[in-house]
């Protein structure tokens, strides 16, 4: 049996097509090679290298025949002193399998054991070697640390404020400081932590940036059970923030490089599910600690037991981390072959599954290196270059959504929301850990949908019903407090607000960001990523309880709701899809004119009125590509001649 390619030539890409007819409407037709050498001469030099070279990651190796495979494969071996008969002979095979879109059938020489994995690859996708489970496992922990540190200040806030003398509830400078107070950690992630990521990335790899991040959230988790007063405590959770920023930025990588790319998308949304496990298991140690009697001498035990309870999780990763293998990527760039062979040996099946992954993997990051001036700084890189430049602007979408869809104002306030709405104290938070199950619940079936369904149509979907439950929780504080009714439909507006946040944006970003950015700025991109989200966390945390004051619940709620409406338009416009892609073939995915991103979202919202509303018979638009960036160019050069016969593009 053998596998479809994923990425075909008719699909969009230029290689394998060269010299075939391009239709161009009101313009017959013509070739590519015509198309190159009429622009040859126009052309900025290093803009048509960016565009060979980026077409060439739709496939780099097709057209080589098997010998010449074989060679190539037998020549990486030699360049990295990968010596044993062995090994040479899987890169030999791993090549050939490679160049030919996975298609083994025919390809001499493997073994019954190796067909069956190749096999099952396809059909049964999360059958994986336990250890690749491993490293999921490490960064589900980790996330499991990132929730509990988020949410158990939603029902310990309820009384150190009082302690700390900031819970009048009708003093404006109460409910900043306390704002101020539960924001710490997410100022300090979006301003220092998440910009440790690249340095500590660099120096100590994915495993030991998790393993220090941890320490620390640890440590500040411990230290937040002994303060005295609301500063000591806006101090010992801005040292959190060390912990959280690395950890966020770190583990999604980890896991996407690591991960196949059929089962990519599932396993780093492990993150956002597990992260929806830590919240709810947040929520349940504010119950546990609810009734701790305070002893001799100890002020707000119950509060202090809160807080502390969320190192648990993060002295486990701290103990685990280091017995699952680093990121075979990450071994890439110091070019320590050997060191990824080995690492991703531990993460497939056969040795031939591993040298094919690392082989095309490294192929594909040479043509990324030729793609990309490493030279410049990496900021300009992102700011100047097309491909880093959309993947960021649609990961600063997902990110800066994933906050302003206001799913934190209930994660950190629902109890408050709660009891204003007319719930009692225990039941407020009995009611928080009910959107924390339904929370992690219905991120459940994202495993299945983000991969199959798709990144961008999660959201599509998605951001609309948010709206509408938005809308329907804060217009619910309308209905008369006397009224059942009142608390009733305020509940259910939060809960169904879960079941659709749940399995859209709760795992897309995150994901989306990790596999968006190619693999040399790919930390500071992540850090780009996480620092946005902690930075519009913190304006939530913070601005939460004065919005509430000044534009009561309703207005709170509705301004959350209108947010979402303007996410779905970003999205459409600006957030191409990546599932299924290599992290090296999403170039072709990013290299494109924008523009060619907003028309295929306009061509998408009319192909859905025409095919589902009004039921018509018509093709569904195809996303762009890097080979539509060619047919871009050449229009683009038409149309300046036809103003200016000297333009050049």
């Amino acid at each position: 049996m053998s596998s479809k390619p994923e990425n075909d030539s008719g699909d969009g890409g230029i290689s394998g097509v060269v010299g075939e007819k391009i239709a161009t409407p009101g313009k017959g037709s013509i070739s590519h090679d015509e198309v190159e050498n009429r622009l040859s001469s126009n052309l900025d030099e290093e803009h048509r290298k960016r565009l060979e070279a980026s077409a060439r990651l739709e496939h780099p190796l097709a057209g080589l025949t098997t010998e010449e495979l074989s060679r190539r494969g037998e020549e990486y071996c030699a360049k990295h002193s990968i010596t044993a008969e062995d090994d040479v002979r899987a890169f030999r095979l791993g090549a050939v399998i490679a160049g030919n879109y996975n298609q083994y059938d025919a390809i001499d020489g493997l073994t019954a054991d190796e067909r069956s994995a190749l096999e099952r690859e396809i059909t049964h996708k999360w059958s994986n070697p336990a250890m690749l489970y491993a490293v999921i496992v490490i960064c589900s922990l980790c996330a499991a640390v990132q929730g509990m540190d988020e949410t158990v200040v939603n029902g310990a806030q309820f009384f150190y404020k009082d302690f700390f003398g900031i819970g009048d509830d009708n003093s404006q400078r109460d409910a900043w400081l306390l704002g101020l107070t539960n924001s710490a950690p997410y100022i300090c992630c979006a301003f220092l932590g998440c910009w440790l990521t690249e340095p500590m990335n660099k120096k100590f790899g994915r495993r030991g940036s998790v393993f220090i991040s941890c320490l620390i959230s640890a440590a500040a988790c411990f230290w937040q059970a002994f303060t005295n007063t609301w500063w000591h405590m806006f101090i010992a959770r801005f040292a959190l923030g060390l912990g959280i920023g690395p950890k966020s930025a770190t583990t999604p990588m980890f896991a996407a490089e690591c991960s196949p790319p059929k089962l990519r998308g599932a396993l780093v949304m492990q993150w956002q599910m597990w992260t929806a496990f830590g919240i709810m298991m947040g929520y349940v140690a504010d119950l546990a600690f609810y009734h701790v009697p305070d002893l001799s001498g100890i002020i707000g035990l119950n509060w202090r037991l809160m807080m502390g309870s969320a190192m648990i999780p993060a002295v486990f990763v701290c103990f685990l981390v280091y017995f699952t293998p680093e990121s075979p990527r990450w071994y890439l760039t110091k070019d320590r072959h050997m060191d990824a062979y080995k690492s991703i040996c531990q993460l497939r099946f056969t040795k031939v599954q591993a040298a094919r992954d690392l082989f095309y993997m490294d192929t594909l990051l040479q043509i990324e290196k030729e793609t990309m001036n490493i030279g410049q700084s990496k900021i300009k890189e992102i700011l100047t270059i097309r491909r880093n430049r959309n993947a960021a602007l649609a990961s600063e979408i997902v990110m800066f959504l994933q906050q302003f869809c206001g799913v934190n104002a209930i994660a950190y306030y629902s109890t408050n929301i709660f009891i204003d709405s007319g719930f009692g104290e225990q039941a407020a938070l009995a009611a928080s850990l009910g959107f924390g199950v339904v929370n992690f619940l219905f991120a459940l079936p994202a495993f299945y949908t983000i991969d199959t369904f798709g990144r961008r149509n999660l959201l599509l979907t998605t951001f609309p019903l948010m709206a509408l439950f938005l809308f329907f929780t804060g217009f619910s504080f309308y209905i008369p407090e006397q009224s059942t009714a009142h608390v009733a439909c305020i509940a259910l507006g939060i809960y169904l607000y879960g079941v659709v946040y749940s399995p859209g944006e709760g795992p897309v970003p995150f994901t989306y960001s990790a596999e968006a950015y190619p693999l040399y700025i790919r930390p500071i991109g992540m850090s780009l990523a996480t620092a946005t989200t902690w930075l519009f966390n913190a304006v939530i945390s913070l601005t939460w309880p004065s919005m509430v004051q000044s534009w009561t619940e309703a207005g709170a709620f509705s301004w959350y709701a209108a947010w979402n409406l303007a996410g779905w338009v970003m999205v459409l416009l600006f957030v191409p899809e990546t599932k299924e892609k290599t992290l090296e073939e999403l170039d072709a995915v990013f290299d494109v004119p924008l523009r060619s991103t907003m028309r295929y979202g306009i061509a998408q919202v009319l192909y859905f009125w025409n095919h589902h509303i009004f039921r018509r018979n018509v093709a569904p638009p195809r996303p762009p590509t890097s080979a539509d960036a060619l047919e871009y160019v050449r229009e683009r050069f038409e149309e300046e001649k036809q103003h200016d016969p000297t333009a050049r593009v």
